[in-house]
This record gives structure tokens, C-alpha cells and sequence, in this order.
């Protein structure tokens, strides 16, 4: 059974479908850069319904979050580990044989990773792995890299195995601060952060004259912006900036201040300030000046300024959004303790160093900097891969949906969008 096809009673609904459909556009789109992360929407695209239809294919109900999701760990026995990501989302040589930050690892603990690309958006590989987390079996997989909104949604359903702290001491140690204390996961008891997403405001200075552009009032109330203008597809981001630039905190949003944020992008939809809603694909026009100014991915943005100078960033002194994109233990994983023996190797400042040198997002560990600058000095000094205290204080992380209210919200997103 298809696990995405629409129940007849509606088992996912159309903001789920639209969201799903946004996820692969903006999959598609991060191809155009080297280095692109291919994030997902942050839909809840097999939630209630979706675990609905799942029962109807016979496969039990999931554990709830209470249950234990440990499972006997082979570790010892089996120096192995399974270990799936995104595309382009590590370290590689440049003959593009060698991945070096793995390769040294496994001689270092005599530990044999298997390393897959397979995750290109979150809904899908949700989907892959789901069926065996609900019956209680093996995924095949003993780290994973997901998103935070599914990291949460895992968590939540019983299907991540609790981190022991005894083999952590690096990342317990070295993770910046910023990070420490999702509402989804207080204290990193399940997870850490692969790397850090920052949405932030770009624009084309030869598209706006050399004008500075600083604040999402600017992008949607500037006349002199109108029909060059674009917001992001991802729900958490556009609504969240917007949010923020009306005073409002993503971390306390009531339905009320979500439904403000949602008619304030309405008024600029229907005035033609925003010329449209992007994935990864607005680099192409912010690159060419057809779009002037926009909402942006930091790591989009430090690649394209090495080809075009005119290309800004800024970050309002409303603040801006944060995600993560979070390696997990999956329940019922064979290999545990080799899992947190990576997580904790990435952890060490010169292999966070190697590894935020050639993706380019924003790098969790604090203490990197040194190391860094023995790779690139301005990396070392980009405040979009290692934030400085300022920067990190205006941070902020939209709060955890309940199933309802991420069903309400995208509902309404998918609206203003025209999915």
C-alpha cells in the first residue's frame, strides 16, 4: 500500500499534500548549489492521518513516547555502523573517491561505517523507515540525520533510543550554547545537532541601487521592492521572520499571532510585493538580480558570494530563525554505542573544523574557530558559519507543534502560498 496515497476520509490533508509537493520542489531546486542541503518542509505529512492509514495496512500502532526504544546493543561484537544522510552533506576529497573525515574515524576506532545518501527530503525518508518503527523492527540504520520538527515527531512516538552521556564527552562538552536547549529535546537527551540552519535577509546590492536591505518590513512594505521580493516555502521560516519583525516570539506563538503573520504576508501577496514563495531555487534569480531582496538559507549564501560580490546578507535586529538538521538513534539499532562514538568524534574541534569547511552551514561546536582558520581564514570569521555572541542572542527556534495545530498552520500557509 501506498503509504502517500489519500485515504478516502481525507487521512492527509490538502496542506499535507501541498507541503509534500513543496518538499520535492525545493528538493529539486537544492541541486543547483554544490553543497545545498535538501531540507524538507516542515509539514507533519504522516501524522494522525498518516498513522491512520498505516493501520489500515495492518501495521500496528506506534510505541508513545513513555515506552522504552532501547534494544540489545551489538556494538562490541560488530565494529560496524550504518549510518544514513543527505546528499553532499559531508566532507569529500576531491577527486570525490574519499569521504576523510569518515575514513579516519574508522581507523582510528576500527569501526567500518557504511555511509548512505538517502535521505533527499524528510517526508520521504519518513516514509521509508516508518513501516519497520511501528512493528517494533530494525530500520537497517544505526544514525540517522533528520530535521528538528521530525526529530521531535520521533522522539515523541517512542522511535529514538536515549543517549548514553558516558559516550559523549566531547559533544556534552563542546556544543555551543545556542543549541543546548531545544523544547523538543531538552538537554540533548536524544540527539545533537549535524549543523545549524540560519534563515536570514539576502539581497542583490546592483539590484537595489547599493541600498542596505536589514528587515522583512523592508521586503514587504519598500515600494521601491515591489515584484522583487521573495519569502521561503518552508512555513516555519516566512512565518517566523515574519513573526519576529512584529514583535512576536516563534517560541510562544499563540494561533492569534500566527494568524497576524499570515495576514500580513496576505497584504503583500495581494499588493504583488512578493513576487513569489521559493525553495532552494531563489539563489538563481537572487544571483541575476531578478529577485533584489529575500528570505534566505546562510549556507545558500555564502556559496554564491564566492562568484558574486553584490550579494549581501543581513541579519535584522528583530532576530532571526534557526533549525538543525539532528543525527538520532533510532529505536531498535544495532550498533548504539558506535552511533554516540561518531556523534562524539564530530564533536572534536578539528573534525567539526574539516567538516564546516566544506558544507558551509552554520557549525554547532564552539571552540572550532582555531581549527578553522587553519582551513580558510574566512571561513574562520563568517559569522553564517560560526555566529558570534551577538548574532547567536538574536537566534530564535519556532516552538514544537502539536499534530493539530501543524495540520491548522500548514493549512493555512498552503493558502497564502497558492499550493
Amino acid at each position: 500500500m501506498d503509504q502517500y496515497e489519500p485515504e478516502p476520509d481525507g487521512a492527509l490533508s490538502r496542506a499535507q499534500l501541498a507541503a509534500m509537493r513543496r518538499s520535492l520542489a525545493r528538493s529539486e531546486g537544492r541541486g543547483l548549489t554544490r553543497r545545498s542541503m535538501l531540507r524538507a518542509s516542515g509539514v507533519g505529512a504522516l501524522t494522525a492521518g498518516g498513522l491512520a492509514a498505516l493501520g489500515a495496512c495492518g501495521i500496528p500502532p506506534a510505541k508513545r513516547s513513555g515506552d522504552t526504544a532501547a534494544a540489545d546493543d551489538h556494538s562490541a561484537e560488530e565494529k560496524q555502523l550504518n549510518f544514513s544522510n543527505w546528499t553532499q552533506y559531508i566532507d569529500i576529497s576531491d577527486d570525490e573517491k574519499h569521504r576523510p573525515s569518515l575514513e579516519a574515524f574508522a581507523k582510528r576506532t576500527g569501526i567500518k561505517v557504511k555511509y548512505t545518501e538517502d535521505i533527499n527530503d524528510n517526508v520521504e525518508f519518513f516514509g521509508k523507515i516508518q513501516p519497520q518503527l511501528a512493528a517494533g523492527q530494525d530500520t537497517g540504520r544505526d544514525l540517522i540525520c533528520v530535521t528538528d520538527w521530525l526529530a521531535a515527531r520521533m522522539i515523541r512516538l517512542g522511535w529514538a533510543q536515549k543517549l548514553d552521556p558516558a559516550n559523549l564527552p566531547h559533544a556534552y562538552a563542546n556544543l555551543s550554547q545556542q543549541f543546548r536547549t531545544p523544547d523538543w529535546d531538552p538537554g540533548r537527551a536524544y540527539t545533537y545537532p549535524w549543523t545549524g540552519i540560519s534563515t536570514v535577509i539576502a539581497y542583490n546590492a546592483k539590484a537595489t541601487g547599493g541600498r542596505e536591505i536589514t528587515s522583512v518590513s523592508q521586503l514587504l512594505d519598500d515600494p521601491a521592492l515591489k515584484g522583487r521580493v521573495a519569502f521561503l516555502s518552508e512555513m516555519r521560516d516566512s512565518v517566523g521572520m515574519t513573526l519576529l519583525d512584529m514583535g512576536k516570539d516563534p517560541a510562544t506563538v499563540t494561533d492569534d499571532d500566527f494568524g497576524a503573520a499570515v495576514a500580513r504576508l496576505q497584504k503583500a501577496v495581494d499588493r504583488r510585493q512578493i513576487r513569489r514563495f521559493t525553495g532552494n531555487d531563489y539563489t538563481s534569480d537572487l544571483n541575476k538580480g531578478d529577485i533584489a531582496a529575500c528570505l534566505a538559507w546562510a549556507g545558500d549564501l555564502i556559496q554564491l558570494q564566492v562568484d558574486n560580490p553584490d550579494i549581501r546578507f543581513a541579519i535584522p535586529d528583530a532576530g532571526y530563525m534557526t533549525s538543525t538538521d539532528n543525527l538520532l538513534v533510532p529505536a531498535q539499532a544495532r550498533h548504539k554505542t558506535n552511533a554516540e562514538k561518531l556523534i562524539d568524534y564530530y564533536y572534536e574541534p578539528p573534525v567539526a573544523a574539516q567538516l564546516a569547511a566544506y558544507i558551509n552551514y552554520v557549525c554547532p561546536v564552539a571552540g572550532v574557530r582555531e581549527e578553522l582558520a587553519k582551513i580558510d581564514d574566512s571561513l574562520a570569521s563568517n559569522t553564517l558559519i560560526l555566529p558570534d555572541e551577538a548574532m547567536a542572542a538574536k537566534s530564535h527556534a519556532f516552538r514544537s507543534l502539536a499534530t493539530e495545530e501543524e495540520t491548522a498552520y500548514e493549512e493555512k500557509f498552503a493558502t497564502l502560498i497558492g499550493a
